[in-house]
């Protein structure tokens, strides 16, 4: 079996912090990481300035990129405004998004659900690009707690994308929710993913779960990184060199090279200045 890794830590990871990286040192991230093999970078999103700072400069990031070839680069865009910026520029992907509750896509989007999954629509209908959807909130709320798997299957049907991917934001998922989901909206040719975060520490069991269900893209973030500047409490992503250190040994295909993503987020350590969440950096490869 072979799983398309994606890092988000460009993006979801570095979104999180209350420091400010320069779009320079971003690039470097991204560059370090399609270094290793990793075969999708998310490298950044298209939002405005004043609501993610981290994420200022887009533009500037995607141009330092020094391409890999074998990495796809990807860019995040929550509206048809921010996926013209995006097709302006040299990415191979657009990533679209949108909440499954209304409260979620008000506090994170402004819009309702329906002008948000409406938004989703147009910018598939647009996109001469690959296209991924990314389903935020889809185990649960942190505004309206629960959501219904009915609810996000409908959500789902129609959408006219190469990749759909269920997104536990607050990490709430358990690895029996999250089998039942993928195989619940797993329509081929359609691929589907996961977007994993680690608050409850489930994430690496849902992971597994999620491929045994039928997924193909997981998503991950170097040392952990991540969280959502609109959900209260939500932590890092499952951080990529646990999760590739585990699948190896499970005799998943990544691609990856283990040794050369603990430099990097070795190195990435050293530019933020704290010890960050993953565990095989800090331990190490083994044997």
């Amino acid at each position: 079996m072979r799983v398309t890794l994606c890092d988000v830590g460009p993006r979801d990871g570095l979104q999180n912090e209350p420091d400010v990286l320069a779009p320079d040192a971003r690039a470097e991230l991204v560059n370090r990481l399609g270094a290793t093999g990793v075969p999708r970078v998310e490298a950044v999103s298209f939002v405005r300035d004043d609501r993610v700072p981290q994420m200022a400069g887009a533009e500037d990031v995607v141009t330092a990129i020094d391409r890999r070839e074998g990495t796809e680069y990807a860019g995040l865009v929550l509206n048809l405004k921010g996926y013209e910026r995006l097709r302006a520029t040299s990415l191979d992907r657009v990533n679209c998004t949108f909440a499954a509750t209304e409260t979620f896509n008000r506090r994170n989007g402004n819009m309702s659900l329906e002008k948000a999954r409406e938004q989703v629509g147009a910018i598939l209908g647009a996109s001469d690009l690959p296209t991924t959807v990314t389903v935020s909130v889809a185990f649960g709320c942190p505004f309206e707690g629960r959501v219904d798997p009915g609810h996000v299957a409908a959500l789902c049907d129609g959408l006219e994308a190469d990749e759909v991917v269920l997104a536990d934001t607050i990490g709430v998922a358990t690895p029996t929710q999250v089998k039942r989901l993928v195989e619940r909206v797993l329509v081929p040719p359609r691929y589907i993913g996961v977007h994993l975060h680690n608050t409850r520490n489930t994430g690496y069991a849902n992971a597994l779960a999620a491929l045994a269900a039928g997924a193909r893209i997981i998503d991950a973030s170097v040392g952990g990184l991540g969280g959502c500047p609109y959900a209260p409490k939500a932590t890092g992503n499952i951080a990529t060199e646990d999760l590739v250190y585990l699948l190896e040994r499970e005799g998943v295909e990544t691609g990856v090279d283990l040794d050369a993503l603990i430099g990097v987020t070795e190195w990435l350590d050293g530019v933020l200045g704290r010890r960050l969440d993953g565990y095989v950096y800090r331990a190490g490869n083994w044997p």
